[in-house]
């Protein structure tokens, strides 16, 4: 579990096939000691995706992925020298800063504008149809793995602002209209949905 408060911005150094080519490998730097305590089998969510540590370096560490986590999320289209949001698993007694995020994206979204506001800047996303019910103004949603308040919401995209901070700490300040982000809606939007379903 996470809570979508990005700790570290890592850097892909290297994607390898594996798996006749369908799943793939990669290496990811860190900064120096960020990696203090963790362990091989430890899950750090990258860019909204947890995945699993298999090897590592004081400054480093590689993880597998699946064709299938290729398919649902952006990390097909990762590649070397991509700037990745990283953040560790969520401990016992930790602040919970953001939201309760898993790891599990939902689907893909993309950029429509950023435009400045004031001090900030408003951001707007295209989602899947399928994610809207799920997204309420002043809400939460992780985009690329970032816990996000949302302002505005409409069948197919939302908006947020992202003050100064998030964009020069986040991947979220180098995205372009068109980039694609993992979107991951709220947990609790995800399970009042589910037992809406029986109570009809």
């Amino acid at each position: 579990m996470f809570t979508g408060i990005v700790t570290a911005l890592g850097e892909v150094t290297a994607i390898a096939p594996i798996g006749d080519g369908r799943d793939m490998r990669l290496t990811l730097a860190t900064p120096a000691g960020w990696l203090a305590g963790a362990e091989i089998g430890a899950s750090i969510c990258c860019s909204g995706c947890c995945l699993t540590v298999v090897a590592m370096t004081e400054t480093s560490f590689a993880v597998e992925v699946s064709a299938e986590t290729l398919s649902k999320t952006t990390l097909g289209t990762w590649q070397v020298g991509r700037r990745i949001n990283l953040e560790r698993s969520l401990k016992l007694g930790d602040e919970l800063g953001g939201h309760i995020v898993s790891g599990h994206v939902d689907g893909f979204g993309r950029v429509i504008s950023a435009t400045p506001e004031n001090g900030s800047t408003r951001w707007t996303f295209a989602m899947p149809a399928a994610l809207a019910p799920f997204v309420a103004a002043k809400g939460s949603i992780a985009v690329d793995g970032v816990s996000l308040t949302v302002n505005e919401v409409t069948r197919d995209s939302f908006g947020v602002n992202l003050i100064p901070h998030t964009t020069e700490v986040t991947s979220l300040g180098r995205l372009r209209p068109g980039d694609p982000v993992n979107l991951e809606i709220d947990m609790l939007a995800r399970y009042v949905a589910r037992q809406r379903e029986f109570a009809a």
